[in-house]
């Protein structure tokens, strides 16, 4: 029995498929990965199941005697979902509904439903609720299907139900791409208002620092650290999704602000970079990017590449940046010091102890002032 104000959790079962080339880490890593985005979404994970592929079945991803399979194990388990490790078309979701059973989500579904759960901000709120719409909206199968009114709530329904709300509401094509329509309408107000306060910033000769990193990297223990502030921060994938800007006290310098933003992943869904893409050209406009690196998590290097991938899709690619390695005080100690050795330019700190906050402080001074004189010698040769 489910007690008073207890949410219920669905029971999940995971699927990851193996390709011929894949590597057996990377496909177990993907995995552990797509479970702690699952158990973010409020549910529990009961089975990891790796369908070995030679190539991807158009109608169901991973065949019909998979799926046939996947139904008897769901029976078994009494699972309530299934939920696939890499992005299934919308045919393909609804095929393997309609042979399982119950409810299929894939990876973009999961991570959807966690920014719904998470999103507090009106335009935390609104961008959220625009990438479910546009995600949502090639999946609408006869009857619609039901998308929330915007209200931030986060009670039960399971993955792929979650809305910026849960008043429920029948909607067709035609009021999904209005709803579409008037979001986007929206946004661009508040990139309009952000640009005019970015164009005050830097008319002001303000310089803007900006965090970027991984989600669960320490963006927001970070800034915290860094400025004294008591933005939320805890150990869990996309903790935080509402952009936090702050003065950042520097030695002798009052002209500095530094912004936390929204924790990347591996394959960032597209509909999220387009939804948010108002609140990353704070990211772009940036004059110094710190990119905040996990030392202690193993796969750091792939983290590292997901995130550099989402800055170059973005246009932020050839900001000026430092990177950070965060969390040292959980790191093996011999790795630490071969990083050290491999990036002599980069930063280690914990921003949970405070270790090496004095070094970064440093290093933004100085890569400031290097950034003043160039753009003072610039003004002089012109």
């Amino acid at each position: 029995m489910i007690a008073s104000g207890e949410t219920f959790k669905e029971k999940a079962i995971l699927v990851a498929a193996k390709m011929p080339r894949a590597r057996e880490e990377d496909i177990l890593a993907s995995l552990t990965e797509l479970a702690r985005l699952t158990e973010t979404a409020g549910d529990v994970v009961v089975e990891q199941v790796i369908e070995r592929r030679d190539k991807i079945d158009s109608k169901t991803f991973i065949g019909s005697g998979q799926a046939e399979a996947l139904k008897i194990l769901a029976d078994n388990l009494s699972a309530d979902i299934v939920v696939f490790n890499e992005n299934l078309s919308p045919s393909q979701q609804a095929n393997l509904e309609d042979i399982i059973g119950a409810k299929v989500a894939d990876r973009t579904g999961v991570i959807l439903d966690i920014f719904a759960r998470h999103a507090r901000s009106r335009e935390g709120v609104i961008q959220v609720e625009l990438a479910q719409s546009r995600y949502r909206l090639p999946r609408l199968r006869g009857r619609g299907i039901e998308l929330s009114r915007i209200g931030g709530g986060a009670g039960g329904g399971g993955i792929g139900t979650k809305g910026p709300g849960e008043q429920k509401l029948e909607i067709d094509r035609r009021r999904i791409l209005a709803r579409i329509s008037h979001l986007k309408q929206e946004l661009a107000k508040i990139a309009k208002t952000r640009q005019t306060q970015s164009k005050r910033r830097h008319s002001a000769g303000v310089y803007g620092v900006c965090l970027v990193g991984y989600t669960n990297a320490g963006k927001s223990t970070l800034l915290n650290r860094l400025t004294g502030a008591d933005v939320y921060a805890e150990d869990q994938l996309f903790a935080t999704l509402d952009s936090t800007t702050r003065k950042l006290p520097l030695p002798g310098d009052y002209n500095t602000v530094i912004s936390d933003t929204v924790g990347f992943i591996r394959d960032l869904p597209h509909e999220l970079i387009a939804a948010f893409r108002s609140t990353l050209d704070g990211v772009r406009e940036a004059d110094l990017l710190l990119h905040v690196v996990d030392a202690a998590d193993p796969g750091w290097r792939d983290s590292v590449a997901a995130v550099e991938s989402v800055l170059k899709e973005i246009g932020a690619d050839e900001v000026k940046t430092l990177t950070v390695f965060n969390k040292i005080d959980k790191a093996d100690a011999a790795e630490t010091d071969r990083l050290k050795s491999e990036y002599r330019e980069a930063v280690f700190l914990s921003a949970a102890t405070g270790q090496g906050i004095g070094d970064l402080i440093e290093e933004i001074v100085r890569m400031k002032k290097e950034a003043l004189n160039v753009a003072q010698n610039s003004h002089d040769a012109s």
